[in-house]
């Protein structure tokens, strides 16, 4: 079945919710998977966008590609996203890259007041405000050069995620998986020239292609078949496990473990973005876009 003809022909709720929670726990692979390839992070980003295309191409059909400024600004925001979440898994903790990145709600709610002229409520302003001294916590552990720019990278994922987030509404009424398939296909080109440093081991390879199939593929699918029939709490909910599923998969399987001082700003940021993301449900404003 096609990505773009889902509407009546999603599955039921129960398996629903189990599509979403399989989408989460393969999304929380993304760490370990990464921190255990030895390559360079641009050409990993790009072999699993190479690999992942082809997985959301049989899924899809026939893409409907339009090259509007939405379309194309949504890949691009894509593309941004992915090399900088990669590189920021490569050069801090898996827990700090996460749950930075983690902030997307916040900058999307405060970007849409404008953008798509939808209110940004007082909540909204208050929840932003912890959300910055929670992020702000993660820069007073002891952290190297690498660490410090891999938590920068990590906020600027979650920015650049965002601006995906505000494009892919604006295709409302048309087909927005296509942004996702241009910016898989983008980051596989600009990726191309340092495939050519190197390579990745036998498990390097192994690594890419359960990234690429099942991390960012078949997770994708689940989610597109699944977002469009569960509660929106029960949305929200279920998207809380990936940040907190992530670094413990780091931490069990290579045993890198995040400072005290980021686990309690974690702590701030996944409690203020889940709680107004709740608020936000109970008005009855809210968006499966806002997917973190």
């Amino acid at each position: 079945m096609a990505l773009n003809n889902l509407s009546d022909k999603t599955p039921g709720t129960p398996l629903a919710v189990m599509l979403l929670l399989g989408s989460a726990a393969l999304w929380s692979t993304g760490g370990v998977l990464i921190k255990w390839i030895d390559w360079n992070p641009m050409a990993i980003t790009g072999v699993r966008s190479a690999i992942a295309s082809v997985v959301l191409l049989t899924f899809i059909g026939k893409p409907k590609i339009t090259w509007s400024f939405a379309q194309l600004g949504g890949a691009l925001s894509f593309t941004v996203t992915v090399f900088l979440f990669v590189s920021a898994i490569k050069l801090t903790t898996a827990a700090n890259a996460v749950l930075l990145h983690y902030t997307t709600p916040i900058y999307t709610a405060l970007f849409s007041s404008w953008f798509l002229k939808e209110r940004t409520s007082p909540y909204d302003w208050l929840a932003t405000a912890v959300v910055v001294g929670g992020v702000a916590l993660f820069f007073f552990d002891k952290l190297e050069a690498r660490g410090l720019w891999g938590n920068i990278m990590a906020i600027s994922s979650g920015f650049t995620w965002a601006w995906l987030a505000l494009f892919l509404r604006k295709q409302k009424s048309g087909s927005p998986f296509e942004s996702i398939l241009l910016g898989h296909w983008l980051t596989f080109i600009i990726g191309i020239p340092f495939m050519f440093r190197g390579g990745p081991s036998v498990q390097g390879w192994v690594g890419l292609a359960l990234l690429g199939i099942f991390q960012l593929g078949i997770s994708y699918v689940m989610y597109a078949y699944a977002i469009r029939k569960v509660k929106a709490i029960e949305a929200i909910l279920i998207f809380a496990i990936e940040p907190v599923l992530n670094p413990i998969l780091v931490f069990i399987i290579i045993g890198e473990m995040p400072g005290k001082m980021a686990l309690f700003g974690a702590v701030i940021v996944l409690g203020a973005v889940t709680v107004r993301s709740i608020f936000h449900i109970k008005r009855g404003n809210v968006d499966s876009e806002d997917k973190p």
